[in-house]
């Protein structure tokens, strides 16, 4: 059975500002249902009108846009209370891909629900705004990690911003999280190569700062990683949950 929104296990993270009683009973009529889609399962594609938009409930995805030449350049990663599909929502289509690198469950609404929110929920249109407003300053980022950022400070930075975000959603334990994307993802996603990507990562385990291996991230120093990373070890704002 659906998880009813009042009972929604991403309302008590760290990750997440809570509802109000009226934002939930709002979402409860905006929720039409759930999906489950197996790994390797595309959700959206690029050019794509889908008349639903989708809240992550559980799991990991990717976003990426196909090159000329039918190559995959990841965009960024998707965790649980990730919102997608907005793009195709406002503008009809979608400019990139999604795909669900775990067994993924998705909180379901009507597309056409969306006006709706706009006109009797300020606020929630409002965290739509924020939400996509975070979107571009994470691309912004990636962008100065390509500029600004030698290819270790950038992997460093980009295991950061995941792990950081991991902690959030409780998916840490023992500073430990499961991290089941592939490493020519993270290269994808970073504009480096697979054999730049995995000698960066093997300097970072020798140095006794992180290890990314089997599926599964681990940080043995945070601070030493963000010092690399030319970042902060701070945990990310808590964001609004649709």
């Amino acid at each position: 059975m659906p998880i009813k929104c009042q009972r929604c296990p991403l309302r008590n993270k760290d990750a997440y500002i809570d509802l109000t009683p009226e934002e939930i009973k709002f979402m409860e009529r905006f929720k039409v249902g759930e999906l489950t889609v197996d790994a390797g399962a595309p959700i959206l594609m690029e050019g794509s009108n889908s008349p639903q938009l989708f809240t992550v409930l559980r799991g990991l995805g990717l976003r990426y846009k196909t090159t000329e030449d039918g190559k995959r350049q990841v965009i960024n990663f998707i965790f649980p209370g990730d919102f997608i599909g907005l793009q195709a929502g406002i503008m009809q289509e979608m400019g990139h891909s999604v795909e669900a690198t775990t067994k993924m469950t998705l909180c379901v609404f009507d597309r056409s629900g969306i006006w709706t929110l706009f006109k009797s929920q300020p606020e929630r249109a409002f965290d739509l705004t924020w939400l996509s407003a975070v979107e571009e300053h994470f691309l912004g980022e990636t962008l100065l990690s390509l500029g600004q950022r030698s290819a270790s400070q950038a992997i460093a930075w980009a295991l950061l911003k995941i792990f950081l975000r991991g902690k959030t959603l409780g998916l840490v334990e023992n500073a430990a999280m499961e991290l089941p994307y592939r490493q020519q993802d993270l290269a994808d996603a970073l504009g480096l190569s697979l054999v730049h990507t995995n000698k960066t990562l093997a300097k970072l385990r020798a140095s006794q700062l992180a290890n990314w291996s089997n599926d599964s991230l681990k940080v043995y120093d945070l601070e030493k990683l963000a010092e690399m990373a030319r970042s902060d070890a701070s945990p990310p704002k808590p964001r609004p949950l649709l």
